[in-house]
């Protein structure tokens, strides 16, 4: 079950916490380069260790877009691998990450109506992070590879402050960890050089109320799981 934890009446960080999720159905409505270029600016207040603010957000527009969509869902249909710039899943997956990926999994799919025999089914879903679930706005983001985990630290603090600047404006997002499987194709289509790592994607734009999609909760672990008292 979600973890809800106390809320204050009227505290609006708790309500954006609470109502934030990752939208994978957006509307067709477009969002202008003012707006888009706020919620960065936005997400730079975020803290970083020296205020480096590390990492770098590359907005897809027209054919690069379309261009760097193609070749994705190219390699991805054609079984070709890459070694990522990153490491994300611990490995091995000790059995309890496991099993909140799967309740993941079966949330995201529960939702879509995809049975779990239904490969086909669930091929196209995750197709669609090759298009960015086809929001009307395309982020790269990207790290200078001399940094170290540090800086992996600081730029999920702006991600995270992005989302929440996003559902402060009724807007909804949804980070794109699969892009950073084809880290050298996304660097040769789009002429980024070799110190350039593939972090990931996000999509944003207005959210779709009517696409099952969105309709997906996933659960947080409980305190006992992660809080301890030292005295």
């Amino acid at each position: 079950m979600p973890c809800h934890p106390p809320v204050t009446p009227n505290d609006p960080f708790a309500q954006l916490a609470r109502e934030r999720r990752s939208v994978r159905g957006f509307l067709p409505t477009p969002l202008n380069d003012d707006t888009v270029l706020e919620l960065l600016q936005l997400a730079r207040l975020a803290p970083s260790g020296a205020n480096l603010q590390p990492g770098h957000f590359w907005v897809l527009r027209g054919p690069i877009r379309q261009r760097l969509t193609d070749r994705l869902v190219h390699a991805w249909k054609n079984g070709q691998q890459e070694t990522e710039d990153y490491g994300y899943f611990p490995q091995p997956m000790p059995m309890a990450l496991k099993r909140r990926q799967v309740a993941s999994a079966q949330a995201l799919y529960g939702a879509l109506g995809v049975a779990r025999e239904d490969r086909a089914g669930r091929d196209a879903h995750f197709e669609r992070n090759f298009h960015f679930f086809d929001a009307p706005v395309a982020l790269l983001v990207t790290m200078e590879h001399a940094f170290g985990s540090g800086g992996y630290m600081d730029l999920g603090m702006a991600l995270y402050g992005l989302m929440l600047a996003a559902q402060s404006r009724g807007l909804g997002s949804c980070a794109i960890g699969a892009l950073a499987s084809y880290p050298g194709l996304i660097r040769q289509t789009l002429g980024l050089g070799d110190h350039v790592h593939i972090v990931c994607g996000v999509a944003l734009g207005h959210p779709d109320p009517d696409a099952p999609v969105n309709q997906t909760i996933t659960s947080r672990c409980e305190p006992e799981e992660y809080v301890r008292y030292l005295d």
